[in-house]
């Protein structure tokens, strides 16, 4: 089994990634717990002093005001209990074991004022894969509260939980792992759930899918290129560097380096090509310059302190943030779903101009026996649904919001909205991509002079190992399916 280092600094999405779908453990350096241990005694002696503590020793929301002064351990376990209001289909295996790894990352910075021992909980959960039955709907991006009080229910014993494949009360998952449910200290309660865990940690792996996706999307683009007979000139260095937009330069490096070695690149070719094909190296350019805003705001929240009290260890003081807010964070998703649709666009035009009528000197509707032959044309429905939702789900939601708690909460990101959406779109583009490969791999089979390059022939290999070439109508769904599950593998 792999393992990943918590370090409070380090933390990437890739790691995330690991710990999600291949369950690597997490280990913790040293200086983690130098900083727990620190900040939990800053903040217990802030507590003993009298100072009014948000969470701690004060009510949470509109009921700031309420001061706590009873038994105030006890008090963390309403606060959880009280905020487990989440609904709807609960989160899958990996977004949740994503959830549980980001907290743990986000707390190993040590500004949460956390138990060690709780932390260690929360550890031990995660390296013990029991995990909690997490709702998808209760957050607006104000902090997930609602979603991550059933994490913290179940370190509790409370509410449900997955071990082995099986969901059990929590307790008896507990149990049956060797684990005791965890006992909660003063602020511990609001330290497990005031944070966009839920927002991070699937943003982390929609950052990761996305990446994957943006290379087959390239592959897609080059076969293309040999399938319609583009002029692959369009990619030279010079060009690019003459209007240099962010990203723009490396993507046709990116597509010149899989065309290499190609008949395309000595034959006489068109002087313009369509806009899709033309234009790809800014258009993807673009997509990949938004990933990497996405990916950079995601490792910012895995390595930063997003408390509410914040533990301030350098200066001994605890003080009210809102760094639980992640505006940036959902800007940069509705920007890369934006740019995902831009991408997808041009990947179904390409689509249509490769399964037209006859164009390019291809067989119509790419159907080697003519006639009556429908050959790849009803397929150009599917890629118009599915472009139709993918531009659907591109309609920005960060401004789409409430406000809640008595007017004190009246902000808001919708940011686990905006990266859930974002899920959907990779999803969907996915499968358009897997529509452009499919009918651009048909094509170069219909092109016997055409001599591929090196990087286009793998990806028509990939293809070919799910799809054979149509040779009469057939259901081109389960080839797109099956292409698809190669994709995501």
């Amino acid at each position: 089994m792999s393992r990943v280092v918590f370090s409070g600094a380090t933390t990437t999405i890739a790691d995330i990634a690991a710990i999600a779908r291949e369950n690597a453990a997490v280990e913790i350096e040293p200086d983690v717990y130098n900083r727990l241990e620190k900040a939990r005694a800053i903040l217990d002696r802030a507590a003993a002093s009298g100072q009014q503590i948000y969470g701690l020793n004060t009510g949470l929301g509109a009921n700031l005001k309420t001061s706590v002064t009873e038994d105030i351990g006890a008090f963390q376990q309403q606060l959880v209990r009280g905020r487990g209001m989440g609904v709807g289909p609960s989160l899958e295996r990996d977004v949740t074991r994503a959830v549980i790894a980001t907290r743990l990352s986000m707390l190993a910075v040590g500004g949460s004022g956390i138990s060690p021992s709780v932390f260690n909980d929360l550890l031990a959960l995660l390296n013990k894969q029991i995990h909690p039955v997490i709702p998808s709907i209760g957050s607006i991006g104000a902090g997930d509260l609602v979603l991550l009080a059933a994490m913290a229910s179940t370190l509790m014993g409370e509410g449900a939980a997955e071990y082995q494949g099986k969901v059990y009360p929590s307790a008896q998952a507990l149990k049956k792992a060797g684990l005791e449910p965890s006992a909660l200290g003063p602020k511990d309660g609001l330290s497990l759930l005031n944070a966009s865990a839920v927002s991070v940690g699937r943003g982390a792996l929609v950052a990761t899918d996305a990446a994957v996706l943006l290379d087959f999307q390239r592959r897609a683009v080059a076969m293309s290129f040999e399938a319609l007979g583009g002029n692959p000139h369009i990619l030279t260095p010079a060009i690019q560097i003459a209007r240099p937009a962010e990203g723009q330069v490396e993507e046709a490096e990116k597509l010149l380096a899989l065309l290499e070695g190609s008949s395309l690149l000595e034959a006489r070719t068109a002087i313009q090509d369509p806009l899709s094909l033309r234009c790809v190296a800014p258009i993807q350019g673009a997509l990949a310059h938004a990933l990497k805003a996405a990916i950079d705001a995601i490792e910012l929240e895995l390595n930063s302190s997003a408390d509410n009290p914040l533990v301030i260890i350098d200066e001994e003081r605890v003080l009210s943030t809102g760094n639980f807010h992640t505006p940036s964070l959902a800007l940069a998703f509705e920007t890369l779903g934006l740019a995902i649709a831009q991408a997808a666009l041009a990947s179904a035009a390409r689509f249509i101009q490769l399964t037209g009528s006859g164009r390019h000197g291809l067989p119509r509707y790419l159907s080697p026996v003519g006639g009556a032959s429908a050959g790849f044309v009803p397929l150009q429905k599917t890629v118009a649904a599915l472009v139709g939702a993918i531009r659907h789900k591109a309609n920005p939601v960060l401004l789409d919001f409430l406000a809640v708690s008595e007017g004190v909460e009246d902000h808001a990101t919708q940011t686990p909205l905006a990266v859930a959406k974002c899920a959907e779109i990779v999803d969907l583009w996915r499968q358009l991509v897997a529509c452009e490969m499919l009918a651009a791999a048909q094509a170069i089979d219909l092109r016997p002079e055409l001599r591929c390059g090196r990087g286009t022939r793998q990806s028509y290999d990939l293809v070919r190992a799910v799809s054979p070439k149509l040779e009469a109508d057939r259901a081109l769904g389960a080839d797109v399916l099956a292409l698809v599950d190669g994709l995501r593998q």
